[in-house]
């Protein structure tokens, strides 16, 4: 009994410790399979939150410097209109947050809303001092959102910068979501595999081993394999292998979730690079996959012995479409220039031409050529350009209007004009601002002589930059008479440089150079100022005389819309009547956009004071202007008045000037009367007033004082 109850002792002691063991491996089983579930989790969840934050930024800088190449032009030109519209179409997009755009000191310049309603307001947050600051696309991230921050450039001046906030919301909501629904499933799965453990651990110690490999085989290694396909796919490969998806359990789903997931980062990747490499308005390439294209295409060519020929192509005059027709009617002209050039290029252009909008009305055409003889690109470069420049100076219809418009375009050839990418846009830039200056509608080849034309021009806008300050620009007067009785009547103000090295330079360069640098709306409220401030003088000093000064007035000063205030300021700052100032504008500055000038020169009449039309005859449309924009005098050019004694259509064309202004009540000047015969003839056809060489040189202000004493 002792025996037998010894062995049944021992027995159940065996049977108890086998129990024990049995369930000590069920419970390490249970635990190790927690733990399992845990680190699978973490992992899945660790990896969907990398892929999903990397492919926002990436998505997200990509979308920033698309808007930020829409945003130059606008900004340049401080188009709040056209910056509020990008902005507006940026904020409609899912998760963006918010748009702005800012200066170069960070404050506000547009935040998408109708009334921009922090304006002017310096950012203060936290991301701000790192986005203002940076020289180059920069991202940064806090727990709520994801800042894209983009300078904006012209050429190599940083215009100010962009910066769009991603809301991390959704992403976040996104991922708890998917950690939430993997780690159900996963503790589903566990919590079956654990019952069945449960039920079968009274001495199946082989089957819970056996358990054990099909848990491994059936749940780890499958999430293992998603776990490795989900780096891949982090890493960009879209094509990562998948374990097989035919079961129909949890994990089934789960592998067939994470494909469809897969397929809809690959389909959105897809759609972010065309968003990122595709213009929009014409389906062209844009700025982006042009640069890529090329920076591949010149790492191909390098020593190759194959030339490459870059076309840089601008729409002459487009800023008048879009204010004459609007900008719905301009990116439609948009559509029909790049339809066009898209057809010559595919029939003139060869197999490995790539053509791209570069943004705004500028477009770029690379063309390869099928030899290593650098005249035959030459001759085929040329030959498209041309054809080019004929295709696009066709009449375009536009809301049943027809649109008449040229093509500038710069050409430039690799290797023999630059080795380099940057070089080659700059030369192509360079060479298509050579066609502008050369008449437009043509198109001229990069040489090293327009390098220093460029290097001439910028070391004259920089000797501009404070010559009013220093002594350097002061004001000339040539007299204006009038005709009937020759009495002197006022003065034209005349700018004038002397440089301290190069001596007096030309006003029609220094003006252009003014003109376009932006120079001129610093320049031309301080002629204005020194003009008046003279005629005050003059009539103080002369009381009978009751001079007027007229002061030219440039485009652009005319574009910005606040020359009204920039009179009445003055006049007011000086004492001088208004009666006493007139304000002079080129028939080309009207055009194009009447109906804003008309109502800035009503608002300048109104005021009492004159507006004459200066060079009159040479525009668009002559006569025309004078019934829709409100002017009291014409200034005849001096070209008609030059031939009026030889050229019977001159005489003919400045009889009917003078007739047609009469009767509208408007005061007729002849510019350019350099004999007495010319004056004679002026009189006889009734004209107002004249000025020219044989009246009266320009001269200072000293020796106009002495005309009037």
């Amino acid at each position: 009994m002792k025996s037998g109850s010894g062995l049944y002792i021992r027995f159940l002691a065996a049977l108890a410790a086998a129990v024990l063991a049995v369930l000590a491996v069920v419970v390490l089983v249970l635990h190790r399979q927690e733990v399992m579930r845990n680190e699978v989790l973490a992992l899945g969840q660790e990896s969907m939150h990398a892929l999903a934050f990397d492919r926002l930024a990436e998505r997200s800088e990509a979308a920033g410097m698309e808007l930020a190449a829409s945003l130059v032009n606008p900004l340049y030109y401080f188009d709040l209109e056209e910056i509020g519209v990008l902005l507006r179409a940026t904020l409609k997009q899912p998760d963006v947050a918010y748009a702005v755009v800012y200066d170069n000191d960070g404050t506000v310049i547009h935040d998408g809303s109708r009334d921009i309603r922090s304006y002017g307001q310096v950012m203060d947050d936290a991301m701000a001092f790192e986005a203002v600051t940076a020289r180059a696309p920069h991202i940064q991230a806090s727990d709520e959102a994801l800042d894209v921050a983009v300078p904006l450039y012209i050429g190599e001046v940083r215009l100010g910068g962009l910066r769009v906030g991603y809301s991390l919301a959704s992403v976040m909501a996104d991922e708890q979501r998917a950690a939430n629904s993997m780690g159900q499933r996963l503790a589903i799965i566990g919590q079956r595999h654990a019952g069945w453990i449960a039920t079968l651990m009274a001495g199946l110690l082989l089957l819970a081993v056996g358990l054990g490999v099909l848990v491994q085989r059936t749940l780890v290694r499958p999430v293992r394999q998603l776990a490795d396909a989900a780096r891949e796919i982090e890493a960009g490969n879209f094509v990562a292998e998948l374990p097989a998806s035919g079961r129909t359990d949890e994990v089934g789903d789960l592998m067939r979730a994470f494909g469809r997931m897969r397929e809809s980062i690959a389909r959105h990747d897809r759609d972010m690079r065309r968003m990122a490499y595709t213009d929009a308005l014409t389906g062209l390439a844009n700025r982006l996959a042009f640069r890529e294209s090329l920076d591949r295409r010149l790492m191909e060519l390098h020593g190759a012995g194959r030339q490459l020929a870059l076309l840089f192509a601008d729409i002459d005059d487009f800023k008048r479409v879009n204010d004459t027709l609007g900008h719905d009617a301009g990116d439609e002209v948009l559509v029909q220039f790049a339809n066009r050039i898209r057809e010559a290029v595919d029939r003139l252009g060869g197999a490995g031409s790539v053509l791209a909008r570069f943004g705004g009305d500028e477009f770029v055409i690379l063309v390869e050529s099928v030899g290593s003889d650098s005249a035959d690109m030459r001759e085929q470069a040329s030959h498209l350009a041309e054809t080019l420049v004929a295709e696009l100076s066709r009449p375009i219809v536009v809301g049943g209007r027809q649109v008449f418009l040229g093509t500038s375009i710069g050409v430039t050839l690799f290797p023999d004009d630059a080795a380099g990418a940057t070089m080659l846009m700059k030369n192509g830039d360079i060479a298509m601002y050579q066609a502008k200056v050369a008449g437009k509608n043509c198109h001229r080849f990069y040489s090293r002589a327009m390098d220093q034309a460029v290097e001439r021009r910028v070391s004259m806008e920089q000797d501009l930059r404070g010559a009013w300050e220093r002594g350097e620009l002061s004001l000339a007067y040539q007299p204006v008479y009038r005709l009937e009785d020759r009495s002197l009547v006022g003065a034209e103000a005349l700018l004038r440089w002397h440089h301290p090295e190069h001596g007096m330079i030309a006003p029609s360069v220094f003006i252009d150079v003014a003109e376009q640098s932006g120079l001129i709306e610093t320049i031309g409220p301080q002629v204005l100022r020194a003009a008046c401030a003279d005629a005050v003088a003059w009539r103080r000093d002369f009381p009978a005389s009751n001079l007027f000064v007229s002061v030219n007035v440039s485009p652009r000063q005319l574009r910005n819309g606040d020359l009204a205030a920039l009179v009445d300021h003055t006049l007011a700052q000086t004492g001088l009547p208004a009666d006493g100032l007139h304000i002079e504008l080129t028939e080309t500055a009207v055009i194009g956009d009447e109906l804003r000038v008309s109502s800035l020169l009503a608002r300048l009449r109104d005021a009492g004071v004159k507006v004459w039309l200066d060079d009159f005859g040479t525009g668009f449309s002559g006569l025309s202007h004078l019934r829709r924009v409100p002017v009291d005098g014409v200034k005849i050019d001096r070209s008609f008045v030059a031939d009026v004694l030889r050229d019977p259509d001159d005489l003919a064309l400045t009889t009917a000037i003078i007739a047609m202004a009469h009767s509208l009540g408007i005061t007729v000047v002849a510019e350019g009367v350099e004999k007495e015969g010319q004056y004679d003839v002026l009189r006889e056809r009734g004209c107002d007033l004249a000025q020219g060489y044989w009246l009266g040189y320009p001269m200072n202000v000293h020796d106009f004082r002495g005309l009037l004493g």
